[in-house]
């Protein structure tokens, strides 16, 4: 009987640790999310990632990747195919190679890849995505965005 209480109180514990780690993980996932919206966008690192006819876009989508992330590859650039296929005339996608672009990297406050920013016209962010973010999330944070920069 004392066994089973124990393994009960440890068990208890356990899950008490679990649950804490993960809150303050969102926690501080959610106050980098913050610091991104409330800054300025780099209007010359920007620049210089896009042609002449993405510049023209309401909307663009930063895809931060690395070379070696499998799911950058393999799950978020088929979802940001479909998705510039489905929006193409609004939006425009922009690889970003995280390692590559400390900058960019540390402004957007990438914590992992694949990680993808949708911008607005102004170059303001609108939402960030940390991890993978599938076909019809992407869909619903862009039509959200064009629909709050149309009068």
């Amino acid at each position: 009987m004392l066994a089973m209480i124990a393994r009960v109180g440890v068990l208890a514990l356990a899950s008490l640790v679990g649950w804490l780690a993960v809150a303050l993980i969102r926690r501080y996932a959610a106050q980098r999310r913050g610091a991104v919206f409330a800054a300025m966008p780099p209007v010359d690192a920007l620049a210089a990632l896009l042609s002449p006819h993405e510049a023209g876009k309401p909307l663009r989508i930063l895809a931060f990747s690395s070379a070696d992330c499998s799911p950058c590859h393999t799950l978020q650039a088929p979802a940001l195919e479909r998705v510039r296929a489905a929006r193409g005339a609004q939006i425009a996608v922009i690889t970003i190679d995280a390692p590559t672009s400390p900058e960019l990297t540390s402004h957007y406050a990438v914590l992992t890849v694949p990680t993808t920013v949708v911008l607005d016209a102004a170059g303001q962010a609108r939402v960030v995505n940390y991890g993978f973010a599938n076909e019809r999330k992407l869909l619903a944070q862009v039509d959200e965005a064009l629909a709050a920069a149309t009068p």
